[in-house]
């Protein structure tokens, strides 16, 4: 289970940053020869027998547990833990094990469970199965925003089994089966694509019936882009933003306005409108599948960006000094660069 996880539990000591809390159990499937994808980024990849377990995954360690033990944590802090996720790696035999989990953990907690699966191991008859097993809600990890990025760091370009499509007709298979709303899909920004080009892959989704739940890339150690940077702050609010308000049906990517560049210039709404949404602080938390009580349950403390003041997903409602920090976030680079303040209008 995630650090965050095990401290929520209590089987690991430590404090959240400003008091933050961990509503989701967030566990990933784990075996001794590690993971078959071979996903640039991910600090899972590559490992070989014998290191898995030394292995960082978004950013912390996860301790292992048996999968008794985790019952048994949970069922001593249920009020803790609104909503379970169970992570598959790319590994043939995750498929069953991961009905196989769900099942026990269903019938032994009256907690709701999310699947994050691999497109690459099922089939629909498997998404049944996973339905059948208890399972309500789908995450299908997409990623990346376009499928030539997929392709260079999850596909060929790293000599993956992932393929774009694979993913995409899966997640329409999971909201077929499972309804829209309960299934989703991961992106991840600051991989090298335009705001457009995010933007333009959460509106796909949207259309489709499901939902987005974002992050922004942070390097892991061990991976192949442990160098790499993460994006401007400016960029990500603006997709942060960009992704709330496709996801809430109130703007749609195609009535954005985009500059040269393809940066986000205006979210086709009233400027009045838009700002009573920013200082809600909403739109720059964490997005993830919600729990027993209708609210993000699974909201990752500091998955993507250390504990601080530049905080990239609020795990908790920003304060209005949050709002005030996020806002000069937003414009910093635009009015450095271009002498002007970002459009909130077409």
């Amino acid at each position: 289970m995630s650090l965050a996880a095990a401290k929520t539990l209590g089987v690991k000591r430590g404090l959240f940053y400003r008091g933050a809390r961990l509503h989701c159990v967030n566990l990933l499937l784990t075996y001794p020869q590690g993971c078959m994808g071979r996903c640039a980024y991910c600090g899972l990849s590559g490992a070989r027998a014998g290191d898995y377990g030394r292995k960082s995954f978004i950013r912390v360690p996860w301790p292992t547990y048996s999968v008794q033990e985790t019952i048994d944590g949970m069922s001593a802090r249920r009020e803790r833990v609104q909503r379970i996720c169970i992570s598959m790696i790319t590994r043939r035999e995750a498929v069953e094990d991961t009905k196989r989990i769900c099942d026990r953990l269903r019938s032994s907690l009256d907690i709701p469970v999310s699947l994050l699966i691999c497109p690459t191991l099922l089939g629909r008859p498997d998404l049944v199965e996973f339905k059948a097993a208890g399972a309500d809600k789908i995450g299908v990890a997409i990623d990346l925003a376009t499928p030539a990025l997929f392709d260079r760091f999850r596909g060929r370009g790293v000599r993956g089994p992932h393929r774009w499509e694979t993913y995409w007709s899966c997640l329409s298979d999971c909201l077929d089966l499972f309804g829209a709303g309960n299934a989703g899909a991961h992106f991840m920004a600051g991989m090298g694509e335009t705001e457009r080009q995010m933007c333009e892959a959460v509106q796909r989704v949207r259309d489709m019936g499901g939902e987005t739940h974002l992050f922004s890339f942070y390097p892991e150690a061990g991976s192949r882009m442990a160098g790499r940077p993460p994006p401007r702050m400016d960029t990500y609010r603006r997709i942060q933003l960009a992704r709330y308000l496709i996801d809430q049906g109130i703007s749609r990517a195609d009535r954005f306005v985009f500059g040269k560049d393809e940066t986000v210039q205006g979210f086709g709404i009233p400027s009045e409108e838009l700002d009573r949404i920013i200082d809600t602080g909403e739109p720059f938390r964490t997005s993830g599948c919600v729990g027993r009580d209708g609210r993000v349950a699974c909201n990752r403390p500091f998955g993507n960006s250390p504990p601080g003041p530049d905080i990239r997903n609020y795990p908790f409602p920003p304060t209005p000094e949050d709002v005030a920090r996020i806002r000069s976030q937003m414009v910093r680079y635009a009015s450095r660069r271009r002498g002007r303040k970002l459009d909130t209008n077409p």
